[in-house]
């Protein structure tokens, strides 16, 4: 086959072994050009390996790469570049302190006959980058004042700033509101009809649908199939992902029909709690064993909210009630004395990755397996063991580092932490970010228990079917307060406008 007729991207015979892993088993996968090629499978099925593998960050034990019919050198980043590939990982690798030209001409930037950087030149050629992917921002601003989809953008000119044929995209709207993520779409749509061949790796089937032409699903670090975007059901692609039927998406997962009832039922009552300006006065009620959904778009303040609940920002004005008791939360320690468990939108900011599973488990219950000063190993081991089968928490053992899970076991065991720290109220944010279908069909089903065992929850999505399906209530954030509650089953439309801005 000649140059000319070659797809943009072909992956022959990849493999990839990890000690006792066998990440990536002979995996064979192109890309035509103008054309988005999804990338789809369970956490650990070797998506990420193979994109690493393309980028040149992982190097194979076996395999072929070419680009246009030429052979791409294994196990180089600056040969995969070289060669046309550009990659934007789930992790944005920005550099926050500088320019977003700075950024963009990463380790290209023009220099005048002296060896100085030559301005004149870089932000000039850094925005034609950026008007490629529709961004109309100064190049010269500082990257930390931008958003997060506008970071994305910045991301995306980087890679593209170099002659791009292959463009590696991993959960690019991780991130992103929804209609941020449409924004993104628009792009890619832009990209497409340049020519320009996209793999894209996501967990939301949903988007995969709506922005793939073809789809290849791995799983255990092969090939199940590639097979045309059109026609084909999210059921379809769970069962192949997974291995076996599921019970619906997660957003199909049964909900509870009753809500709680009795106001003395109420465990969280807030009464204009603000932490201004970002967080404006708020209020909000929590029953025991009700789910209680805060959806909101990019910057609406529902982190902040979270935070703010559970003291790692205090709030400045307002009163908390708990459990009929007024009071004050100034800090984490407060709020798990009080009976509050807190999982955050970074999962790396709640676990101890260098610790075991049994370590995370028991961190926020020390005072019941030490006997005084000194920690009861055995003890520990029992209690997390119980919690480990209780939550279906897949490790080799319980000494395992954290850091080894898969996202969704990673999740189980921060949700396993304040089980046992017999946490009465749970304030989860964007707890399925970035994790598979089935880890996250998981996920629902041991929410929706926590909550039928009565534990109140707050949970903060980014996701509208989630808010939707999930809560008992729907609580809509817009510019930094809480303007609007929803029953659950709400139409999506409603919610977004809401979401938007409309009032009424």
């Amino acid at each position: 086959m000649t140059a000319s007729s070659s797809p943009p991207l072909r992956v022959e015979d990849a493999e990839k072994v990890y000690p006792g892993v066998r990440a990536l088993a002979g995996v064979d996968f192109e890309v035509d050009p103008g054309e988005v090629h999804a990338l789809l499978g369970e956490n650990g099925a070797g998506k990420s390996t193979l994109m690493k593998v393309i980028a040149g960050a992982v190097t194979p034990e076996a395999g072929r790469i070419e680009v246009d019919g030429k052979e791409v050198p294994l196990g180089s980043p600056e040969a995969a570049r070289d060669s046309g590939i550009g990659i934007v990982y789930q992790e944005l690798s920005l550099i926050p302190s500088l320019s977003v030209g700075e950024n963009v001409l990463m380790g290209r930037w023009p220099t005048t006959r002296g060896g100085l950087i030559d301005w004149s030149r870089l932000f000039p050629e850094a925005r034609r980058h950026l008007e490629r992917v529709g961004l109309d921002t100064e190049p010269r601003q500082v990257v930390r004042a931008l958003g997060m989809a506008e970071r994305q953008q910045v991301e995306i000119a980087k890679a593209l700033s170099t002659d791009t044929r292959v463009l590696l995209l991993d959960e690019p709207t991780s991130a992103l509101s929804d209609r941020e993520a449409k924004r993104l779409f628009q792009i890619i749509e832009g990209l497409k009809d340049s020519g320009v061949a996209i793999v894209y790796v996501s967990h939301r089937l949903t988007e995969v649908l709506e922005i793939a032409d073809r789809i290849t699903v791995l799983r255990d670090g092969v090939r199940v199939g590639t097979l045309s975007a059109e026609g084909v059901t999210e059921a379809q692609l769970a069962q192949m992902m997974i291995g076996r039927e599921t019970s619906g998406s997660p957003e199909e997962v049964a909900r509870r029909q009753q809500r709680p009832g009795g106001e003395d039922e109420y465990v969280l009552r807030a009464r204009s709690v603000a932490r201004l300006p970002r967080l404006k006065p708020t209020d909000l009620e929590l029953q025991a064993g009700e789910i209680v959904a805060v959806f909101g778009l990019v910057g609406a303040g529902r982190t902040r909210l979270a935070r703010t609940l559970f003291g790692l920002e205090p709030a400045t004005d307002g009163s908390l009630e708990l459990f009929g008791e007024e009071t004050r939360i100034d800090s984490p320690a407060d709020a798990v004395a009080l009976g509050l468990g807190y999982v955050g939108e970074d999962r790396s900011a709640g676990l101890v990755p260098r610790m075991s599973v049994a370590n995370n488990i028991t961190l926020g219950s020390l005072d019941e397996i030490t006997r005084g000063p000194i920690l009861d190993f055995a003890l520990e081991q029992q209690v997390a063991e119980r919690y480990v089968e209780d939550l279906d928490i897949r490790t080799p053992s319980l000494d395992h580092l954290v850091e080894t899970l898969s996202g969704g076991n990673q999740q189980k065991v921060m949700l396993a932490r304040w089980t046992c720290s017999q946490a009465k109220v749970l304030i989860l944010d964007d707890p399925t970010r970035g994790i598979d279908i089935g880890a996250k069909e998981e996920v629902f089903r041991l929410v929706r228990r926590l909550a039928d065992e009565g534990i109140a929850i707050l949970y903060i999505t980014s996701e509208i079917k989630e808010a939707r399906e999930l809560a008992d209530r729907l609580l809509v954030m817009s510019d930094g307060r809480i303007i609007k509650e929803f029953e659950a089953g709400t139409s999506e439309e409603e919610v977004m406008a809401a979401a938007g801005g409309v009032r009424g």
